[in-house]
């Protein structure tokens, strides 16, 4: 069955009393795998998914394409990057920023989580290969933007910047979907599923041309315009219609250890992208 096809269920993975569990979510309570009904309040989340691999579009909203570049054409194709798998973090998970840094910036998307090994497959097939889908956030430290060479492994890599959950949930049809970005409750972030320049089909089908997707793999599908920087003590939530709403809090860490490498800079090139060029924004593309 697609994974676009009913009826809807959410399977989440979390500890409880000390142990993991895998859980069905419904109207505020949990019914884990051996039977028992419990409130959420009382669990713990993982991430609903282990990756062995979680790749990224770069830029997938023509609000943030325009944002980030000033142009008004999309591509003709699509490019990506990879985040490593550290990066994997959950519901109610912390978002690390290191002493020394000042743009950590948020950036809402819907995940796609693969089910089935997938291979040269076509788009009508993609949706065949899916476990579901879940709100995720592309997090970003763009004080690294001035590094490594366009791969922005340093930006876009670091441990735990890759949340996904609360679960993954199947039998939605997503295109029909939107997603919204909360920063301390005010909307921030805000774009329908369809409104993607290259549809999720599109994305999946061209990454398996080349690259075998197994179960678990993460493929995040872009962020709208809007991502900005967070401050220690916030709160953010990437919600997705039909899907439900992750939440991260900010908290602060000390600064590396070892006094080596690139560092952080706030260059022109750093805040044109960690600030959104917000004097060039045309008023209906802002949030």
């Amino acid at each position: 069955m697609s994974v676009l096809d009913g009826p809807r269920t959410e399977l989440r993975h979390v500890i409880h009393g000390g142990s993991t569990y895998w859980a069905t979510y419904e109207n505020g309570e949990l019914q884990l795998n051996d039977g028992r009904l419990i409130p959420e309040r009382e669990v713990t989340y993982l991430p609903p998914c282990v990756p062995t691999k979680i790749i990224c579009i770069h830029i997938n909203y023509m609000s943030r394409l325009y944002e980030f570049t000033g142009a008004n054409k999309p591509p003709a194709t699509p490019t990506y990057f990879q985040k490593p798998v550290t990066a994997i973090n959950a519901h109610n998970g912390e978002l690390v920023r290191p002493e020394g840094y000042q743009y950590l910036n948020y950036e809402g998307e819907v995940a796609a989580i693969i089910g089935r090994v997938t291979r040269n497959i076509t788009c009508d097939e993609v949706w065949d290969h899916l476990a579901g889908f879940a709100p995720g956030n592309d997090v970003g430290l763009q004080d690294m933007r001035d590094t490594d060479a366009g791969s922005m492994l340093r930006v876009k890599g670091p441990d735990g910047f890759c949340p996904v959950g609360p679960g993954i949930v199947s039998g939605i049809d997503i295109r029909k979907q939107t997603l919204r970005t909360h920063r301390n409750g005010k909307l921030a972030q805000e774009g329908a599923v369809a409104d993607m320049l290259f549809p999720i089909d599109y994305i999946i089908a061209d990454l398996a041309r080349h690259i075998t997707l197994v179960p678990g793999d993460v493929v995040m599908t872009g962020t709208p315009a809007n991502s900005r920087p967070m401050a220690v003590g916030d709160l953010i939530e990437v919600e997705v219609t039909g899907l439900g709403r992750l939440s991260n809090r900010v908290v602060a860490a000390p600064a590396p250890r070892a006094d080596v490498g690139h560092q952080p800079t706030d260059t022109d090139a750093v805040r044109r992208v960690a600030l959104g060029n917000d004097e060039r924004l045309p008023a209906f593309l802002k949030k």
